[in-house]
């Protein structure tokens, strides 16, 4: 139980320790990865050293996972709930693949991002949202480009198709022909489904709830109302000041009839 405890604490530890520096090496490898694909006619030296950048960094994502899975208390378990990063680690050893790599890096800087925007959704769906439509553009150019018959060859092609694909809007006028591509605009398709419908639907629960709480308050005095207010006091006080005048007070009249009959008493008397 001690040694689990351990393992757990440092697992911890260590999750608290490279959260940062893997955010940062996603962003590096993203960098690394888009560079080329923007710049096709930059110097050879500049290609080799972002293709050894990208691999550096894909050797610390397996470190990385390596190390929790050592530091995981049921590894079965670990295996289980992290099967989806092993596939999207292992996958891009094959050229065609090489665009899987980006999941990692979406899933490594939405994960901080949910982390740092906690308690903010706009904030986390805003990134999300804006990191999968480049990313997307990214892949789909990176697919794209050369092939026959391609309609995306341009950085503004492919933002422009990845936009439109996200949104559900699909003009048609740009679209993918590989199989590659084909496979990123297939992972857009599903993303962009769940995140436009959570945006749409969060955006309708706030204009409901909105609508509904304007209705329930009640409309606010004016300052005609108040004067009218002011005037009915005044009139109620000067009607009871009136009626106050003209009736006599219960404990004036008591007063009175017990001098009438003091009075009656004393003439009987004499």
């Amino acid at each position: 139980m001690q040694d689990d405890t351990g393992r757990d604490a440092r697992m911890a530890h260590w999750e608290r320790l490279t959260a940062v520096p893997l955010t940062v090496l996603s962003v590096v490898f993203l960098v690394a990865y888009a560079a080329p694909i923007l710049r096709p006619g930059m110097a050879p030296v500049w290609h080799t050293a972002c293709a050894v950048t990208s691999v550096a960094i894909w050797v610390l994502f397996w470190v990385d996972i390596v190390v929790r899975l050592r530091l995981a208390t049921d590894r079965r378990r670990f295996l289980r709930g992290h099967l989806f990063d092993l596939i999207v680690l292992a996958l891009p050893v094959l050229r065609p693949l090489r665009a899987v790599r980006l999941v990692m890096v979406v899933l490594t800087i939405s994960r901080r991002t949910a982390v740092w925007a906690r308690g903010r959704l706009a904030v986390y769906v805003a990134t999300t949202t804006a990191l999968l439509v480049l990313v997307s553009a990214l892949a789909v150019l990176d697919a794209e480009r050369f092939a026959p018959d391609s309609n995306i060859t341009s950085f503004e092609d492919a933002l422009w198709w990845s936009t439109v694909t996200i949104t559900t809007v699909g003009y048609g006028d740009h679209y993918p022909v590989t199989t590659s591509g084909r496979f990123v605009a297939l992972g857009l398709m599903i993303g962009g489904i769940g995140l436009i419908g959570f945006v749409t639907g969060s955006l309708a629960t706030w204009i409901v709830e909105r609508v509904s709480a304007g209705s329930d308050q009640p409309a606010p005095a004016t300052s005609a109302d108040v004067a009218a207010l002011r005037s009915e006091i005044e009139a109620l006080r000067r009607s009871l000041a009136a009626a106050g005048a003209q009736v006599t007070p219960p404990e004036a009249a008591h007063e009175g009839d017990a001098g009438r009959e003091g009075d009656a008493a004393r003439s009987s008397a004499s």
